[in-house]
């Protein structure tokens, strides 16, 4: 038998323990094409919670009663699939329980010799791929811009100013906390890192950009989004990637109207997902592992110990208590 945490109440506002459920379910045999996984580390996300409401969205809502999935990195304990052996690790969208069966098809290997294996849950992973395509795809930004980048001591955040800052822009960060400012600026180097919490943001705003801003990288939404809309440059580009700030609340949100800030400033927002771009995944993967390897790029991950505090570390999200990308580890690597 093991542990799998299901999802067992919509939850209203801000999600908590008493809407999840840990079940005990037998551990499955493996068919002929499948593979049976023992988990290793599984991936907290702040797009989950939209998963959690029973509305239409760009994937189905979960289903009340029924296992969580997200992005998970397991090792191969038994296979009956000629595409995988014993002791491979491979990652996929798998459930959040101690073991899983699955279809080859399902999974894909990961090189360890590369990048450490959770590494594949973040910088070259989905979080490291929606930060390459949302940024050069979208945004473009050249050489001496102004990029501004909101939730920059997160996952995605993290990776997109580092890329801005190959690319040569000038670059600004947004966070929640003095020790994230810190992290922005001395560890990855950020141009600027502006604490959010502690400031008038929109005087802050004006005062690390004081030539205007040509890129925004959203991914937080409410009074922040709102305070980049007045600064922006003639022809700047906008990627909403997310609106965390917006999640767990239970009345519509509002703000500014953007349209008179495009119009004047003939900028482009566009939202956006990461498979969005699945036909590119192998021309992000590359790039991100080439820079990685060549030290341009580093990425923090605050990682969890133990199955039995997945829900307390997806919680944590909406505290903004983690650094770079979340991870909970499950089990070891053998």
């Amino acid at each position: 038998m093991q542990q799998q945490i299901k999802l067992i109440k919509r939850p209203s506002g801000t999600p908590t323990k008493e809407d999840f459920e840990f079940a005990e379910v037998p551990i499955g045999e493996p068919a002929e094409g499948e593979v049976l996984i023992r988990t290793n580390y599984i991936s907290v996300d702040p797009y989950l919670r939209g998963r959690m409401n029973n509305v239409k969205s760009y994937v189905p809502p979960f289903e009340l009663d029924s296992v969580i999935t997200s992005a998970v990195i397991g090792q191969v304990i038994e296979s009956k699939s000629a595409h995988f052996e014993k002791n491979d690790v491979v990652t996929g969208a798998l459930g959040w329980q101690e073991y899983t069966v699955v279809d080859q098809s399902g999974i894909r290997k990961i090189d360890t010799n590369l990048a450490p294996a959770s590494a594949y849950l973040s910088v070259l992973g989905m979080t490291g791929l929606t930060a390459y395509f949302g940024l050069l795809d979208i945004a473009d930004p050249k050489e001496g811009e102004t990029v501004v980048v909101s939730g920059a001591a997160g996952a995605v955040g993290s990776v997109v100013g580092q890329i801005a800052k190959i690319k040569g822009a000038y670059v600004v960060g947004i966070a929640g906390s003095n020790e994230k400012i810190e992290y922005l600026k001395n560890e990855l180097g950020f141009d600027d890192a502006i604490n959010y919490k502690t400031v008038d943001i929109k005087t802050a705003l004006a005062n690390a950009c004081p030539n205007g801003i040509d890129v925004y990288y959203e991914n937080v939404g409410g009074e922040i989004g709102d305070a980049v809309l007045p600064l922006l440059n003639k022809f700047a580009r906008i990627p909403v990637c997310g609106a965390i700030s917006s999640y767990n609340n239970q009345e519509a949100d509002i703000g500014l109207r953007v349209q008179g800030y495009l119009i004047k400033s003939s900028a482009l927002m566009k939202g956006f997902t990461v498979g969005d771009y699945a036909s590119r995944f192998k021309e992000g993967s590359e790039a991100l592992a080439g820079w990685l390897q060549a030290g341009k790029i580093q990425y923090e991950e605050t990682i969890t110990e133990g199955f039995d505090q997945t829900i307390d570390a997806f919680l944590d999200l909406f505290q903004g208590a983690n650094l770079g990308k979340a991870v909970v580890k499950v089990s070891d690597i053998e």
